[in-house]
C-alpha cells in the first residue's frame, strides 16, 4: 500500500511537470538549412527532455553490444572459478573421508580452474601422500615452499612425509625451518621439544617449554606440568654427580608441582644423604598428605641413614595412623612391621585389606606374616597362591611398560611425562624385570644414592 501510494505520488509530479512545461508561455524558434519551426516553449523543452532520454536509450545499447565479449568473458570465467572452488571443497571432504584418489582427480581439476590457488596444488600434494606417491608430493610442496602463505604448509606436508619414510633428520630439518617462518607453529615446535628430550638436552627443552604462550587456565597447567617434569629430569640426571644442582632442580620442581613424588623422592634422598634428615621428613611428610605414595613413606623411614628396623617402624608410625587409612599406607607399615619382627603389628596392618579381595602385594605379605609368626608353611603357600590370580597394585607403567622407578619419557615413544603411578591393564615388558615380593625397608648408603639406597626404589609390587 505505501509503494502504491508512492507510485501515485511521482506520477502525479511528472504529470504535473510535463503539463507545466507544455503550458509554459512563449515560443522557440529554430532554423536548420531551409528549414524553420517555432514550436511553443513548452513543447520544445519536452521535446529536448524526450531526446536526451532517448539518447541515453540508444548509448546504452550500443555499450551493452559493444561490452557483450567482455561480459561473456567474465562470465565464463566467474562459472570456472565457482567450478574450481567446488572441486576444491569436495576435495577436501574426499580427503578427509579417506578418499584419496578422488581427492587428486579435484584437485587437478580445480587447479586447472583455479590455476593460480595454492590450496589446490596443496590439496594435491596431501592425496599423493596418502596415496604413497611421494615423488610426486615432494615435488608439490618444494613448489609451496617459495610461496610464503604456503611455505608453513609446505613443511608440514614434508616433515609428515619424512616422518613416514623414517627420515627423522630430515624430518627434524623441515621443523626447524618452520620455526625460523613462525615460531609459534605447535607441530614445529613439538618436533623440535621431542628431539630435545629424546637426547636429553633438557636446559634447552627447558628453555623452550618458557617460552610457550600459555593464555587458559588448561594451558598454564599443561606448561607448569611439563616443566615440573623437565626440572625433575634434570634433579634426577645430576643427582649422582652434582646433588646441590639437583636439589635446586628438585626443589624447582617442587614449585610447579607441590605434590610431584618424583621430585620430592630426589630432594629428600639428597636432603638425607647430606644428614638433614628433619627437612627430609618434612618435605615427605607433606607430599604423603597429599598423594599417599608407598614410595615416600618407604623413604621417610630411611631418613635417617643406620636407623635400625625397629626405629624405621617407629617412625613409620609417626607418619601413617592405625589402622591405615588407606591400602598403600597398610602395605608400608605391614612391610616394616614385619622387618622388626612385629607381626601381630604386621597381620594388624593388613586387617582391613586381606580378606575381600586382597592384591598381590597384601597376598605376598601375609605369606611372610604365617611363614615368619607360626611357621605354618602350608597358609604361606596358599597366600602364595592366591598372589598368582589376585588383582595387581599400582605401579609406574608407560605405554606398557612396567618401571621400578619413575622416568620423565616412556622407552617405547619417547613421550614425555608417559609415566604413571596406577594399576597396569596389561604390561608387554619390565625395565628392571618383574620382583617377587615387596621391597624391604633398608638404610640408604649416602656414598652412591643413585645406586644403593633401597629408598629410592618404590614398592615393588609383582606383576604377574
Amino acid at each position: 500500500m505505501i509503494r502504491l501510494a508512492y507510485w501515485l505520488i511521482a506520477s502525479l509530479l511528472v504529470t504535473a511537470g510535463i503539463a507545466w512545461l507544455i503550458g509554459l508561455p512563449g515560443t522557440l524558434t529554430i532554423e536548420f538549412l531551409d528549414y524553420r519551426m517555432q514550436p511553443r516553449l513548452g513543447i520544445a523543452a519536452l521535446l529536448a527532455v524526450l531526446a536526451i532520454v532517448a539518447v541515453i536509450l540508444i548509448w546504452g545499447m550500443v555499450k551493452r553490444v559493444i561490452a557483450a565479449p567482455y561480459y561473456l568473458a567474465r562470465r565464463s570465467q566467474e562459472r570456472r572459478k565457482d567450478q574450481g572452488y567446488l572441486a576444491l571443497s569436495d576435495g577436501f571432504i574426499a580427503l578427509q573421508a579417506g578418499d584419496a584418489n578422488r581427492a587428486r582427480q579435484l584437485a587437478r581439476e580445480a587447479q586447472s580452474n583455479l590455476p593460480r590457488n595454492a590450496a589446490a596444488q596443496l590439496l594435491e600434494a596431501r592425496a599423493d601422500l596418502a596415496l604413497g606417491d611421494m615423488h610426486s608430493a615432494r615435488e608439490h610442496y618444494r613448489a609451496l615452499i617459495s610461496n610464503r602463505k604456503t611455505a608453513l604448509a609446505a613443511l608440514s606436508g614434508l616433515y609428515d612425509q619424512a616422518r613416514q619414510q623414517g627420515r627423522v633428520d630430515a624430518a627434524l630439518t623441515f621443523a626447524h625451518k618452520a620455526l625460523d617462518i613462525s615460531p609459534q607453529a605447535p607441530w614445529a615446535r613439538e618436533a623440535v621439544f621431542e628431539d630435545l628430550t629424546r637426547n636429553g638436552r633438557w636446559d634447552k627443552a627447558y628453555d623452550m617449554i618458557a617460552d610457550d604462550v600459555a593464555v587458559t587456565r588448561e594451558e598454564k597447567t599443561r606448561k607448569r606440568r611439563r616443566l615440573a617434569v623437565v626440572e625433575t629430569a634434570r634433579a634426577q640426571l645430576a643427582e649422582g654427580r652434582e646433588p646441590s644442582a639437583a636439589l635446586e632442580h628438585a626443589l624447582a620442581a617442587l614449585k610447579l608441582q607441590a605434590d610431584f613424588v618424583p621430585a620430592a623422592l630426589i630432594a629428600a634422598r639428597i636432603y638425607s644423604n647430606r644428614g638433614e634428615a628433619r627437612r627430609a621428613m618434612s618435605l615427605l611428610r607433606r607430599v604423603w598428605r597429599a598423594t599417599s605414595h608407598p614410595d615416600v613413606a618407604m623413604l621417610f623411614a630411611n631418613a635417617v641413614p643406620g636407623a635400625s628396623a625397629v626405629d624405621r617402624l617407629k617412625r613409620v608410625r609417626e607418619l601413617i595412623d592405625s589402622p591405615p587409612p588407606n591400602k598403600a599406607g597398610a602395605l608400608v607399615l605391614a612391610r616394616a612391621s614385619i622387618d622388626a619382627f612385629d607381626w601381630a603389628g604386621a597381620r594388624q596392618a593388613l586387617a582391613g585389606y586381606s580378606s575381600a579381595s586382597p592384591s598381590q602385594a597384601v597376598c605376598l605379605l601375609m605369606a611372610e606374616i604365617e611363614d615368619g609368626q607360626s611357621g605354618d608353611k602350608g597358609k604361606a603357600r596358599d597366600w602364595l597362591n592366591r598372589a598368582a590370580h589376585a588383582p595387581r597394585d599400582p605401579v609406574w607403567t608407560a605405554d606398557g611398560i612396567i618401571a621400578d622407578e619413575w622416568e620423565p619419557l616412556s622407552p617405547v615413544t619417547g613421550r614425555l611425562d608417559a609415566f604413571e603411578w596406577r594399576v597396569p591393564t596389561s604390561a608387554v615388558a619390565t625395565r628392571t624385570g618383574p620382583t617377587a615380593t615387596p621391597a624391604r625397608l633398608e638404610t640408604p648408603t649416602p656414598a652412591k644414592p643413585e645406586a644403593e639406597a633401597p629408598s629410592s626404589a618404590p614398592l615393588a609390587l609383582p606383576e604377574g
